[in-house]
Order: C-alpha cells, then structure tokens, then sequence
C-alpha cells in the first residue's frame, strides 16, 4: 500500500503512522547535517498522526532528503520526498524533525515549514525508511 492509500485508510486513533530512520544512516546523516540545536530529534517522518492502532503502514522504504529549514528560533527539519512528491496528504510536508532548542517541540515543525517555506539543498540525499507504527 503506498503513503497515499496508507493515510487515507488509517481511522483514527491515537498512533502515528510513517517511517523511523535507519538507525546505521542516522549516524552518517548527522555528519552530512549537523544539529544547530542543542535537542537532537532526527528519528522519523510522519505519514499520519492520530491514526487507528490497526492502520496498514505505508509500503516506501525510501526517500531522499531534498530541502532543509531553520528558523533561526529553535527548529531544525530536514524535508523529505517520498514517492516522488514532498507534500503530505493531509497538506503539509514530509519532514524529519532535527533539532530542537530547549522548550521547543517537535510537533511546531509543521508550523515553521508553512509559515517560512523550506530551501532546496544542492545534492538530494537517499534516505532508507523503515514504516513503522509509534504509540
């Protein structure tokens, strides 16, 4: 089932659905992108929060990592296209949460890509998915 079928058919609940990193590439994304915050997140992608404990997780295994915003206030995210399109179907953007300052929260990176954009980095980066459920 690709992420489009997978959201669309979640339910609701109170799981997220998407996808972890892989833990080994984690590593080596984090020399490539290093945090410019003091809180590393830099776990997963979400394809659909509020999802059904039963929902069927999404069938890509991999991305690539094509844009970056800071918003210079305390929020890092790397944005991610998945299945050749960055946008989400609930309207925002697949996006890695990479770093946070203090009092900050992963869920405002949403918030900072709508309301600044994000900006294309020069070479897209593969990035392997693993579809996972997250409680």
């Amino acid at each position: 089932m690709n992420a489009k079928e997978a959201a669309a058919h979640a339910g609701e609940g109170r799981y997220v659905i998407g996808w972890a990193l892989d833990r080994e590439q984690r590593r080596e994304l984090l020399q490539q992108f290093p945090p410019k915050f003091s809180e590393l997140v830099a776990d997963h992608v979400t394809l659909k929060a509020r999802a059904d404990a039963n929902a069927a997780l999404p069938g890509e295994t991999e991305g690539e990592i094509v844009g970056r915003i800071d918003d210079g206030e305390g929020v890092e995210a790397l944005v991610v296209s998945i299945g050749g399109t960055t946008d989400r179907p609930d309207g925002s953007t697949y996006h890695i949460t990479w770093s946070l300052s203090k009092g900050r929260k992963a869920k405002e990176s949403n918030d900072v890509i709508a309301r600044h954009g994000w900006q294309p980095i020069a070479l897209p980066m593969p990035v392997i998915l693993q579809p996972r459920r997250f409680p």
